[in-house]
C-alpha cells in the first residue's frame, strides 16, 4: 500500500477536516479571537491530523506487508485467510469476514470436487479390473483355437489390453505415492517381463531386439517401471521403419547414476517437436498420420518418472533413430553392484 493510495482512500476525511477547520476559524474570528490564536489552533489541528494519518497509514502498511510476506511463503496461497490475524482497524473487519466466508465456501467446494474425483477414479479402476477379465477370457479362447484369424484377433486384444492398462495407470497417477513401493529390483528382470509380454507384437512386426548387459539392480517400483518401459517400447514399434526395424536396450554409467537407454532405428522425431514429446496430448505430425497415437503414453512416463524421482529425456534424429533415456540416481537410490 502506497501513501498516495492511502490518501486517496481518505479524501473524504481530509475534505471534512478541511471544511471543519475553516468553519472553526471563521467562528473563532467572529467571536473576537486574535489571528495569532486562530493560527495556533489551525497549526495544532493540522499537526495532530497529519500525525493521525501517518499513524494510521503505518499501522495499515505493516499489516498488509505482513500479509504479503506470509502469502509469499505459502505453497497453497488460497489458505491465506486461514492464518491472517483480525485487523485492528474496524473498516477492514467486514472485508476480513467476507474473505473468511469466501475461503470456507471455496474449501468446501474443493473437498466436494476431490470426493467426486476420488469416486470417479475408483469407478474407473473397478471398471478396468472388470473389463480385463473378459479380455483374458477371449485371449484364452483364441489361443486354444488358433487360426489365421485368431492371430489377428489376439493382436487387437493386446492393443485393447495396453489401452486399458494405460487408462488404469492414468487414473492412479494422481496418487502414485499410495500405490508404489520402492525397493531394490533387477533392471534386467523388469525389461524381460516387458519383452515377454510383447513377444507376439515383436514377431508380427519383425522387430529385432538387441539387449546389452543390463544385469544390474536399481531402487524403484517394478510395476511402475515396467509400465514406463512398456510404453516406450510400444512407441518404438508403432513408429518403426519398414526395413530391418530394431530396438536396442542397454545401460550407460554416468557420474551420478545409471541410464537405461531404449533406442530404435525408426522414423524419428523432427527437431521442432522433440521438446514437446512429453506434453499431454501431443502427437506431432507423424502421430497425427498414425491414427493410433493418443499423446498420453510419454506424458504418463514423464509424470510417473517425476513421482519416482527419475529423470526421463528424449533424443532423436528424423528418419534415423530415437533414444529414450531413463536416469536412476546413485547413492541411496541405486545399487551399482560390482561397478
Amino acid at each position: 500500500m502506497s501513501l498516495g493510495d492511502y490518501l486517496r482512500g481518505r479524501i473524504n476525511i481530509i475534505f471534512l477536516n478541511l471544511v471543519s477547520l475553516i468553519t472553526l476559524s471563521i467562528f473563532l474570528f467572529s467571536v473576537g479571537n486574535t489571528l495569532d490564536t486562530i493560527l495556533t489552533v489551525i497549526i495544532t489541528w493540522i499537526i495532530v491530523f497529519i500525525m493521525f494519518l501517518i499513524y494510521e497509514y503505518r499501522k495499515r502498511k505493516l499489516y498488509f506487508d505482513d500479509i504479503l510476506r506470509t502469502v509469499e511463503r505459502l505453497d497453497k496461497k488460497y489458505l491465506i485467510s486461514e492464518i491472517i490475524d483480525l485487523p485492528s482497524f474496524s473498516d477492514a473487519v467486514p472485508y476480513y469476514t467476507l474473505m473468511k466466508k469466501a475461503s470456507k465456501s471455496m474449501l468446501e467446494e474443493i473437498n466436494k470436487i476431490k470426493t467426486q474425483r476420488k469416486d470417479y477414479n475408483e469407478y474407473i479402476e473397478q471398471w478396468i479390473h472388470e473389463v480385463k477379465t473378459p479380455i483374458s477370457s477371449i485371449k484364452l479362447i483364441e489361443e486354444n483355437n488358433k487360426t489365421k484369424t485368431s492371430r489377428a484377433v489376439l493382436e487387437e486384444l493386446e492393443n485393447i489390453d495396453r489401452f486399458v492398462e494405460q487408462a488404469l495407470f492414468y487414473a492412479r497417477s494422481e496418487e502414485v505415492e499410495k500405490d508404489y513401493l520402492v525397493k531394490e529390483i533387477s533392471l534386467e528382470h523388469c525389461v524381460n517381463q516387458v519383452l515377454i509380454r510383447n513377444k507376439r507384437m515383436f514377431i508380427s512386426n519383425n522387430i529385432d531386439i538387441e539387449i546389452a548387459n543390463i544385469n544390474i539392480n536399481v531402487y524403484c517400483d517394478s510395476k511402475w517401471l515396467e509400465f514406463i518401459i512398456n510404453q516406450i517400447i510400444v512407441n518404438s514399434v508403432k513408429y518403426r521403419r519398414s526395413e530391418f526395424p530394431i530396438v536396442k536396450i542397454y545401460i550407460k554409467h554416468i557420474n551420478n547414476g545409471i541410464q537405461l537407454i531404449i533406442e530404435d532405428n525408426g522414423i524419428g522425431i523432427p527437431d521442432n517437436e522433440i521438446n514437446r514429446v512429453f506434453k499431454k496430448g501431443f502427437t506431432g505430425n507423424k502421430g497425427r498420420l498414425n491414427h493410433k497415437s493418443t499423446g498420453i503414453g510419454l506424458y504418463l512416463c514423464k509424470k510417473l518418472c517425476v513421482k519416482l524421482g527419475l529423470l526421463i529425456t528424449a533424443e532423436s534424429k528424423e528418419n534415423l533413430y530415437t533414444k529414450i533415456v531413463i536416469t536412476f540416481p546413485k547413492g541411496n537410490f541405486c545399487n551399482l553392484g560390482a561397478v
